[in-house]
């Protein structure tokens, strides 16, 4: 008797023309930069081998630890703002009705704005003369300098980002709280649930995948900044905002191909560790949960 398979592997070459296309547009750049990582280029015809020399040279800078501590810190900073604050937002959106379509537009708008442009927009909303956040400042007596004051050109770069990406943790958060069932809302009050309670056991665990995929795009993001961070203040005042892509920018400006291209794949690395470890903890999660 002919019995047919509950499966078949044939289904495996239905991916093959994705699997080509991340290998052009991933692999083969990966390997071409690791390649350069490897060699002093002077020139795409005169290539020095060095192996390891940049990956020492960049591990054992001091330089390279403070830029790598302050983007850590500014991403830090970036998801204990922007997470909880977007999560706010959506939760009061979910109870305005019909009105949150135009607040998840609202929200949604600042997402449209290239990079390029942010920095100057906001050098232009503060400054003390001309722009509307900065004579407020003037008015209200607050002393605003962020040029030559790190923690001011900080909350500057802060507030920035979180104009810029807030709409994404909303939109996202929305789209989680848009999933519970009305019965459970229901119930819990029926039950006489607490709102703190009804968070804590309905909402928050329907949306938490959600708020993963945030936390993972947001670190990412953060972590790497360079458009906006460099069109602020350069890295200034004193080093104070100069982050790992400042220095990487550097490098690709000095005509540092090789050293660019290990720094490259220094940040590639720390990144695809935090990939990692985060697709991990969140798989020991729902082991946990199952």
């Amino acid at each position: 008797m002919h019995r047919t398979k509950p499966y078949s592997n044939a289904a495996w070459f239905l991916m093959l023309p994705a699997a080509l296309l991340m290998a052009v547009v991933g692999v083969v750049p990966l390997v071409a930069v690791f390649n350069y990582s490897l060699h002093d280029i002077f020139s795409l015809q005169d290539v020095l081998w060095v192996g390891p020399e940049w990956y020492h040279a960049i591990i054992t800078s001091p330089r390279f630890h403070a830029s790598l501590g302050r983007s850590l810190m500014f991403s830090a900073v970036v998801l204990s703002v922007q997470v909880p604050l977007g999560l706010a937002v959506a939760l009061a959106l979910r109870r305005t009705g019909r009105a949150a379509v135009l607040g998840l537009m609202l929200v949604a708008l600042p997402l449209v704005v290239p990079w390029n442009l942010i920095g100057g927009m906001w050098l232009g909303l503060v400054n003390p003369e001309t722009g509307l956040v900065g004579q407020a400042l003037v008015a209200l007596g607050i002393g605003f300098d962020w040029k030559f004051n790190a923690a001011h050109t900080w909350i500057l770069l802060v507030t920035m980002d979180t104009w810029h990406w807030l709409g994404l943790v909303v939109i996202l958060s929305y789209a989680g709280l848009s999933s519970i069932p009305p019965e459970q809302y229901r119930a819990a009050a029926i039950d006489g649930a607490s709102r703190l309670a009804v968070f804590r056991f309905i909402e928050l665990p329907r949306i938490a995948p959600a708020l993963g995929v945030v936390l993972l795009l947001r670190f990412v993001d953060s972590f790497m900044i360079y458009t906006e961070a460099f069109g602020i203040n350069a890295g200034g005042p004193d080093m104070a905002t100069h982050f790992l892509a400042i220095d990487l920018g550097e490098e690709i400006k000095s005509f540092n191909y090789g050293s660019a291209a290990a720094r490259s794949m220094v940040y590639f690395g720390i990144v695809l560790t935090v990939i990692w470890s985060f697709v991990r903890i969140n798989a020991a999660r729902e082991a946990r949960g199952a």
